[in-house]
């Protein structure tokens, strides 16, 4: 999921490139993304082997905190505030990380080389540098959790509804890793105590972790899923429009086929990759569609000089048109001055209500007789 989530931002980072929120988060998932993979054993032990024992464990706390460092970057960017007061947070939070990561180097150069390779489960956490690296890693885990969760309640407050409940969610899911790190702090404590016992501790402890790293992808992606499913819905209502338009659109453009723009090749691979790009396509028409009428509504206005052709009905404009072009011309005296008429002018002033006026006319327009003509896009 984060790797998804890194290339779906990557390619809207590519659309606002200079989004510096936009480029943290990218950040954040690619950081996020490598430092899992470089959890995984057999990575680990492999990156130990190209180089040396422990490098592959102290890779993954750099990457894996480097993320969480990013995080926390996001929403401190995200918030308003002054800049004078973001940058010297900005200054704390990276000289904490550098601190942290200073400290983990140090840990592990440290330990016996022989012991390098500890973990958790390890019997040997009586070690001061072992059980340092651990406790000053999983310290460092608790604040980085809790400081994007306490900002992303912050947030919640000034987000939308979808937004809001994904990023509480979200903060939810953090809170229960920080109260894991907690856990795992108090884990070393009584591996040295007792280096054999308390497994059952460590087992609730890492099911509890799967859980909120659950609950944090659930946030994250509950968010983007209704921003993913309100896009599709647009498309399939666009999509619905265009053809909707088509009958109109067609009567119009084979009457002045100038007013079409960016007309492609019909056979060119550009058209085929245009015809996904639903909004724009769909926009486009409707402008046309609209160019067409202004340019028709002298002929209209002769047709029906008693018409309300600004509110009439849908059906009755669609005559109206019928007629409107079969009085124009062929070819137009281009000396011949007409004044233009308000055609179909629709009830409210957003583009909705400009396209379901419109989308009305074509329907009643492709009821009657009409000349059929080729769309070339």
């Amino acid at each position: 999921m984060l790797i998804v989530g890194a290339i779906w931002k990557i390619v809207d980072l590519t659309r606002a490139p200079r989004d510096r929120v936009l480029r943290l988060l990218v950040a954040c998932l690619l950081l996020l993304a490598a430092g899992q993979i470089l959890s995984f054993p057999g990575v680990t032990l492999a990156v130990d082997s190209a180089t040396a024992l422990g490098v592959g464990k102290v890779a993954f706390n750099a990457v894996y905190v480097s993320g969480l460092g990013a995080l926390i970057l996001v929403f401190l960017f995200s918030l308003p505030g002054p800049d004078r007061t973001r940058r010297r947070r900005v200054r704390l939070h990276a000289g904490l990380l550098a601190a942290v990561l200073t400290a983990l180097v140090i840990d592990m150069i440290a330990t016996p080389p022989a012991l390098r390779g500890h973990t958790l489960t390890t019997a040997d956490m009586v070690e001061p540098a072992i059980a340092a690296f651990y406790l000053i890693g999983n310290a460092y885990f608790v604040y980085a959790y809790l400081t994007p969760a306490l900002w992303a309640l912050r947030y919640a407050r000034l987000a939308s509804r979808h937004l809001a409940l994904g990023l509480r969610v979200m903060a939810l899911g953090l809170f229960v890793l920080a109260i894991t790190s907690v856990n795992r702090v108090v884990w070393v404590f009584l591996r040295i105590d007792a280096p054999g016992g308390h497994q059952a501790f460590n087992t609730v402890n890492w099911s509890m972790t799967d859980w909120a790293l659950g609950i944090v992808l659930l946030g994250l992606t509950y968010s983007a899923g209704m921003q993913v499913a309100a896009h599709l819905r647009s498309v399939v209502y666009h999509r619905r429009m265009y053809r909707e338009l088509t009958p109109l659109w067609t009567a119009l453009a084979t009457a002045y086929p100038e007013l079409v723009l960016n007309v492609e090749p019909s056979g060119s691979w550009w058209r085929r990759f245009r015809l996904r790009r639903t909004h724009e396509r769909f926009y486009r028409r409707l402008i046309e569609c609209r160019d067409g009428l202004v340019r028709l509504s002298p002929y209209l206005a002769r047709v029906a000089p008693e018409a309300d052709l600004a509110r009439g009905p849908a059906d009755q404009l669609a005559r109206h048109i019928a007629e409107a072009l079969a009085l124009k011309p062929v070819t137009e005296d281009p000396d011949t001055a007409f004044s233009a008429t308000r055609i179909a002018s629709p009830s409210g002033n957003d583009l909705g209500a400009e396209a379901r006026e419109l989308v009305a006319v074509s329907r009643a327009y492709a009821k009657g007789p009409r000349e059929q003509g080729t769309d070339n896009r």
